[in-house]
């Protein structure tokens, strides 16, 4: 277990006794820090986790299956189906639904992948694929809850907070873990905040919203009629009652305030420059396909990169378009489009900045979609479901796990959400069965108490 409490507890005795703008400088060393100690050598040094969110079909991505064309529109063989849960299709009759678009095969590897990802598809040799996911909650917010935080109990810390909490940001002047939302191309379900939460961490290490358009962050600018050294007067008088209380309280969240005050004020500075697109050329703006700050996924990518060359640890994009009950053949073609190129981009502009060999990019949904028609759709499926991985340590041109020959469940290799976390944290040199918390009496995990491995078939 790791224990923070000696230089908190210095901190919290000494705060009289410090200036504040010594004090905020000894924060931001502790709070950017990390507490971990790695275990082995880290492979990569941040995330950068695109997340798919509404479930994007397995069938119409990255796991044809050529039986389940063949028996398009025939009644499902019951044996698959008998006593398993369904979620909107329970009770009713089940047809199977034949991939609505072709595969290719691409790369030296000749991977299979579906012609509506073609920018995807021409990284084939760099991407691991993932055949054999599955997940234990059916509906969008539960199954994103267990995705981000490894438990089906919302108020669980999401794995953005986990990480910053083990290894720290790099960054002094932006948070360490941010997130960015976009919409388009399907039913657009809603995220919840409480899925970047810290939960029982402390809560400097929550996750961030910038805004897709606009100002990023609300009433980051300096207010009208008020200078940088005005509100640096004012941070400083205000975090010196914050001295004063937490000499009362001891509370521990009285120092995550501080910091959040004070890095507040060195985002005023930071994230304009952030949001600017000099020192972008044309030719990277047309590879990413977008306007910077138009509030698209590709927009999101580019930002993306940006906040990655300045030490972000942990970066998470929700694409909210891939829920297609019905129209998904023309539903699923239009939301691929949307996120496609940009995914793309990004795994070339990283790799074209010596970035890609110490960045993890996962691309990925909460669940699948059932190989049995739903009208002109799919409904949910947990049972198996396909995601991506790219950059520092990952095997290129690898397919990992097997669904039978309907696309309905796993024969071979199963991959649950708390192995991709449990690999996830390996990459970045943390021992998942060591890096605990002690909450309510207990070393909690992201992994929780369940069995997890490293899924060491897809590492380099």
């Amino acid at each position: 277990m790791f224990h923070d409490s000696s230089r908190r507890t210095f901190l919290g005795h000494g705060l009289t006794g410090l200036g504040s703008i010594a004090l905020s400088r000894l924060l931001a060393a502790d709070l950017a820090g990390g507490l971990a100690t790695p275990t082995h050598q880290a492979k990569v040094k941040r995330v950068i986790f695109l997340s798919m969110s509404g479930g994007p079909s397995h069938l119409e991505s990255f796991d044809f299956k050529a039986k389940l064309r063949e028996l398009h529109g025939k009644p499902m063989p019951e044996s698959f189906t008998k006593g398993q849960q369904l979620a909107q299709l329970q009770g009713k009759a089940l047809n199977c639904m034949g991939a609505q678009h072709d595969f290719s095969r691409h790369g030296k590897c000749g991977m299979e992948i579906c012609n509506i990802f073609p920018h995807i598809a021409k990284h084939a040799d760099e991407i691991a694929v993932i055949r054999s996911m599955h997940t234990k909650q059916i509906n969008h917010d539960p199954a994103q809850t267990f995705l981000n935080t490894g438990s089906i109990i919302p108020g669980r810390p999401s794995m953005g907070s986990w990480v910053l909490y083990g290894l720290g940001s790099e960054s002094q002047n932006l948070p360490g873990f941010v997130v960015l939302t976009s919409v388009g191309g399907g039913q657009a379900q809603p995220i919840s905040s409480r899925q970047w939460s810290s939960g029982f961490l402390p809560g400097h290490l929550q996750g961030v919203e910038f805004q897709s358009a606009g100002d990023p962050v609300h009433y980051v600018r300096t207010p009208p009629g008020n200078t940088a050294e005005s509100q640096k007067n004012l941070i400083q008088t205000v975090n010196r009652l914050n001295q004063l209380n937490s000499q009362k309280t001891r509370d521990p969240e009285v120092a995550t305030r501080i910091e959040q005050y004070e890095l507040a004020f060195r985002m005023q500075a930071s994230v304009p420059e952030l949001m600017s697109n000099h020192g972008e050329s044309k030719e990277t703006l047309e590879m990413y396909g977008c306007t910077p700050g138009d509030g698209s996924f590709a927009s999101n990518c580019l930002l993306a990169r940006r906040l990655a060359e300045r030490g972000t640890r942990f970066i998470q994009l929700y694409h909210r378009g891939w829920d297609h009950h019905g129209g998904i053949k023309n539903g699923i073609a239009t939301t691929a489009k949307i996120v496609d190129q940009a995914t793309s981009a990004l795994l070339t502009d990283l790799k074209q900045r010596g970035m890609l060999e110490d960045t993890l990019v996962v691309w990925g949904g909460e669940f699948g979609r059932t190989p049995m028609a739903q009208g002109d759709g799919r409904d949910h499926h947990i049972k198996a479901f396909s995601i991506f991985l790219a950059g520092g340590g990952i095997k290129g041109g690898k397919v990992h796990g097997e669904t039978d020959e309907l696309g309905y469940g796993i024969v071979r290799d199963p991959v649950s959400v708390h192995d991709l976390h449990a690999t996830l944290l390996h990459l970045l040199g943390l021992d998942f069965q060591r890096f605990t918390y002690r909450y309510q009496g207990l070393d909690q995990k992201l992994t929780g108490v369940e069995p997890a491995s490293v899924i060491r078939q897809v590492l380099a």
